[in-house]
């Protein structure tokens, strides 16, 4: 750590499930940390900021399947694929100094290592699971939590559950857990509290299930074949891993251990805040200084969910309103300890009266009249008014101290509120001195620069104090001040400009939207457009004896190669059940691994005469889906189920 840093912090999101419809609401979190961790940047501490995604589970590998692909792919695309999770994140300007994937090996390892000490230590042991099970949430549940026998956090149906599987005795836990949620500041808000302690511990906090034989996309226990690691304790020690525990990947635990904060959904909180540090608790490890649960962004009454069919998509509202005004608004109109009603209505209105009316207006107005009255610079010699510049002075002199004191309490709207009283009170200071009386009188020329050097020097304070929710912004307010400092020790001082600062002219920061066709061009765009394209069905028919010529065979894949010179070619050695390995070449390589496809079953056609291709005899053909997906050619390879033998017939 540097000797200027005021120290080391470090903050982390939940990792995500890689869901193929991003929206706002999984935005929303990660800008509130991120806007934290500029924060603390802009403080001078040396931040960690972590996020990443979530992979293994039950309802991963049945998508999956369900698209025909291996879990990896799936996982694969939407994390790194167009307008996946990476993309979302660049889009929203996220600055995170970490990304964990839960099937990274490094991170794998360590979880196999954490078990098997869980298990040494004598906190998980072999039993048998009976009982209710949710497949989107992962989660397990007893009878008595459920909510009309439904799921109590999604709502959703549960399953009959019963396999041989590994429990963590988290009810051996249950005192420490609850002393800590009721005795410290570990949860907030402490709205939470009582939730945990009532509906979770008090009535009886069982010993959880911790593996899964029912499905194989997870993390395998490695002294027992046939179980994979439940994804919870999969997921939580992210936390841990990414910094190096229990691997070699990284080396910095010492520094950043424990967490000072993880920001996490209401829905989660269950796990971050009692099976979470009962685990810690079991491991003698130190727990997490703080888990704060915020509230979820509703639409039209309800949680955003792709499955309700009510999502809001933040390219369309970030390419229409520009990220930074994207961000303020999921800050500035929501507190964030507490459930927010999402509307485009409120998302254009908070830009018009915030951003284009003070904020930009502010500006605008400020840097206009200083080209206009002055030229380059402000001359040094100014008047000062102590009656009438005295509010505007202290309030903006002020105003990094009340803006620290929200912050820390993660009352991001209180802490913008702060920041538009300065720049409501700085427009209000412009109709009191009316610049434009004062420009018409040499000799009030002095008042008239101190004046504008009054507004440039608030608005660089208030853009400063901006930097985290509006970075781009901040950054361009202090090019049009001439590079002003925005800084954390300048920011708590007024006078940082030179007085005869020169002033920068731009476009409108925020021009004003019409809020009857902006709403009109959002409906239509919110309309679903099929991108997908088909081939044309043909017109000539073939009769039934000329088909059944095809001898179409499932196969098995033992071995899959690049072909040499090739950008196209796959060489697949296959068991057609015959005995002898059949070799055939596909055009695929753009879609699929070679190691992705070693073991699956496919369909061939097998009665076809041998071609060369590449010097190579290819004997028969793959049977695989083709289609356009916005102009783009998809292809999917036909995998049938693995329990068909090699060789059987389809028909």
């Amino acid at each position: 750590m540097c000797e200027k840093c005021k120290g080391n912090y470090y903050i982390t999101t939940p990792i995500y499930y890689p869901s193929a419809k991003l929206h706002i609401g999984h935005a929303y979190c990660t800008v509130a940390t991120d806007a934290m961790a500029r924060f603390k940047r802009l403080q001078g501490y040396h931040v960690k900021f972590l996020t990443g995604t979530d992979e293994h589970g039950q309802k991963i590998e049945d998508k999956a399947k369900a698209a025909g692909v291996t879990p990896q792919q799936f996982v694969d695309d939407i994390v790194l694929g167009e307008r996946g999770v990476l993309d979302l994140w660049k889009l929203m300007n996220i600055s995170y100094d970490r990304f964990i994937r839960t099937t990274d090996d490094y991170h794998v390892e360590a979880i196999q290592k954490i078990f098997k000490r869980m298990y040494d230590n004598g906190d998980i042991y072999k039993g048998k699971y009976v009982g209710k099970y949710c497949k989107p949430c992962e989660s397990f549940w007893t009878d008595a939590q459920l909510v009309d026998g439904k799921c109590p956090d999604c709502g959703g149906e549960v399953q009959e559950a019963e396999e041989e599987a590994y429990f963590f005795r988290l009810s051996k836990y249950a005192d420490r857990v609850q002393d800590l949620l009721e005795n410290t500041d570990f949860l907030e808000p402490r709205s939470r509290v009582s939730e945990m302690v009532n509906n979770f511990i008090k009535p009886g906090l069982e010993d959880l299930c911790v593996s899964r034989t029912s499905f194989t996309w997870g993390v395998p226990v490695d002294f027992d074949p046939g179980h994979v690691v439940y994804v919870w304790i999969d997921a939580l020690f992210n936390y841990m891993t990414a910094l190096g525990f229990e691997n070699d990947k990284y080396h910095d635990l010492e520094d950043f251990w424990p967490a000072d904060v993880h920001f996490i959904g209401k829905e989660i909180v269950r796990f971050h805040s009692i099976i979470w540090p009962a685990m810690l608790m079991s491991l003698n490890l130190p727990l997490p200084k703080k888990v704060f649960g915020h509230g979820w962004l509703l639409l039209d009454g309800g949680k955003m969910s792709k499955s309700k069919g009510n999502v809001v998509d933040p390219y369309i509202l970030a390419e229409r309103f520009g990220v930074d005004a994207l961000r303020f608004f999921l800050l500035r109109s929501f507190p964030f300890g507490s459930d927010g009603n999402f509307s485009n209505e409120l998302l254009i209105n908070t830009i018009n009266v915030d951003l284009a009316n003070d904020l930009g207006n502010l500006v605008s107005r400020t840097v206009a009249m200083a080209l206009k009255y002055f030229g380059e610079a402000l001359p040094a010699q100014q008047q000062e008014n102590p009656e009438l510049d005295a509010e505007l002075l202290a309030m903006a002199s002020g105003l990094r101290d009340r803006y620290e004191e929200q912050m820390e309490k993660f009352a991001f709207q209180n802490a913008l509120a702060e920041i538009f009283k300065v720049i409501s009170r700085a427009n209000k200071y412009i109709d009191e001195n009316a610049p434009w009386v004062l420009a018409k009188e040499e000799e009030n020329k002095p008042r008239l620069a101190r004046v504008l050097y009054n507004l440039l020097e608030t608005v660089r304070i208030c853009a400063g104090l901006l930097t985290p929710f509006m970075p781009d912004t901040a950054a361009e307010i202090s090019r049009r001040l001439g590079g002003a400092p925005m800084d954390w020790d300048s920011l708590n001082k007024f006078g940082v400009l030179p007085a005869d600062v020169a002033a920068v002219s731009g476009p409108a920061l925020f021009p004003r939207i019409d809020m009857e066709k902006e709403l009109a061009a959002l409906e239509e765009l919110s309309k679903p457009k099929s991108t997908i394209e088909i081939e044309p069905y043909t017109e000539e028919s073939v009769d039934f004896d000329t088909f059944c010529k095809n001898e179409l065979r499932a196969v098995k894949v033992k071995s899959c190669e690049n072909v040499k010179k090739s950008d196209k070619l796959l060489c697949f050695t296959l068991d057609d059940g015959t005995g002898t390995d059949r070799q055939i070449l596909s055009g695929i390589a753009k879609f699929y691994k070679p190691e992705e496809l070693v073991g699956k079953t496919l369909v061939a056609i097998t009665n076809l005469p041998p071609r060369k291709m590449m010097g190579k005899p290819s004997c028969g053909m793959l049977l695989s889906a083709v289609h356009k997906d916005k102009g783009e050619e998809k292809l999917q390879l036909i995998m049938l189920d693995d329990s068909i033998p090699a060789g059987a017939k389809l028909c």
